[in-house]
């Protein structure tokens, strides 16, 4: 059972949830406090896709295609559907954006909109390597009042059951990609 999520572009739920992406670079929301950097202030969380913010210009070409299908697919405004959650494996706080931009291969989030995210407030991302699990239907739950708003983790009404969930990376695939994430972000973060 879990009952917090953390929002983030429909694009990336989606690179997480097929395995193309293991990392996500973030920063807080606008309605969160401006006390330092973002946090990972859960273990485990659902991921919620959210069509907020998210543009063209903000990710790769190459993703355009899915980007596209995703809307058009989008869910009514009044649903939420959970399907994958997240175990936080490393955080890493980003502080030289030559590091980012090293990371670029791991992710579907354009330059331009990273620089953006650094930029914003003070300079750095942090960096969160996930495994992420996937249930075999999702959850559709009502959008509530105290989900809207500029801000990353959102508690939930209620506990979801996470039964029968299957990593979407085998254990090896996902320690290799770990492994090599790690060393980017440590290597190159000075």
């Amino acid at each position: 059972m879990l009952n917090m999520a953390c929002k983030e572009w429909a694009i990336i739920c989606d690179a997480l949830g097929s395995g193309e992406q293991i990392l996500i670079l973030r920063k807080g929301g606008i309605a969160e406090a401006d006390d330092g950097p973002f946090r990972a202030e859960h273990e485990r969380f659902w991921l919620y896709p959210t069509f907020v913010h998210q543009q063209e210009t903000g990710v790769v070409p190459e993703a355009l295609p899915r980007l596209h299908e995703l809307i058009a697919a989008r869910p009514p405004a009044h649903e939420i559907h959970l399907q994958q959650f997240a175990e936080v494996k490393f955080v890493q706080e980003l502080r030289n954006f030559d590091t980012v931009t090293r990371l670029s291969r791991w992710h579907r989030w354009s330059e331009s909109a990273l620089q953006t995210r650094f930029q914003y407030r003070m300079p750095g991302l942090v960096l969160l390597a996930l495994r992420i699990y996937r249930i075999p239907q999702p959850h559709i739950i009502p959008v509530r009042p105290e989900y809207d708003g500029c801000k990353s983790w959102v508690p939930l009404a209620e506990s979801l059951s996470t039964e029968h969930a299957t990593p979407v990376l085998a254990d090896d695939a996902f320690e290799q990609q770990l492994a090599t994430i790690i060393l980017a972000a440590q290597s190159t973060n000075r």
